[in-house]
């Protein structure tokens, strides 16, 4: 056997046998959103995870968060530059992370990373609010209305009314 064959059999033995994990993106506005997705760190044990939120005089987890966003309010006047400035950091931390997958508890602040990720054809997973039990959020509505998620899940069962194709799995509390 020549020495062409002997690497590549070794080479495609080490990839079959490395088993690489999926990295993950855990993103949510602050507040509550942010408890949420706090609940889903356990997947730091199997996956290799990053967290981005919104920077807010409040947050108690720095140590957690490896990235933050601005913290933004679609009534206020600065709402649009706000937002195109979420947009460009959300696409630098792409480009840089290479997330396989986006899991996301909401709300504007995340919707950048959530269009970005789908553009790229990566997977997103949104998880509607626990604090909605007989309405929708504006970003789940939009997520959801424009087929952002490959996965979209509600806490509530009386949230299937408003998303009918959504997954009831119960809360994450």
């Amino acid at each position: 056997m020549n020495l062409t064959i002997i690497c590549t059999i070794l080479f495609l033995k080490e990839v079959i046998m490395k088993k690489e994990k999926k990295k993950i993106c855990l993103i949510s506005s602050s507040g509550g959103h942010f408890e949420q997705l706090l609940m889903l760190e356990k997947l730091k044990e199997k996956y290799n995870c990053f967290i981005v939120t919104e920077r807010t005089k409040y947050n108690a987890n720095d140590k957690k968060i490896n990235y933050y966003i601005k913290q933004v309010n679609r009534k206020e006047p600065l709402f649009l530059i706000k937002i195109i400035d979420i947009f460009l950091k959300s696409l630098i931390v792409f480009w840089k992370e290479k997330p396989d997958v986006v899991i996301s508890t909401g709300v504007l602040a995340t919707i950048p990373m959530l269009f970005i990720a789908h553009f790229f054809k990566r997977q997103v997973i949104y998880i509607e609010s626990f604090a909605k039990i007989n309405s929708p959020t504006v970003t789940g509505k939009l997520i959801y209305q424009k087929k952002i998620a490959d996965r979209f899940y509600v806490q509530w069962k009386p949230m299937l009314k408003y998303y009918p194709n959504a997954i009831y799995k119960g809360g994450i509390y």
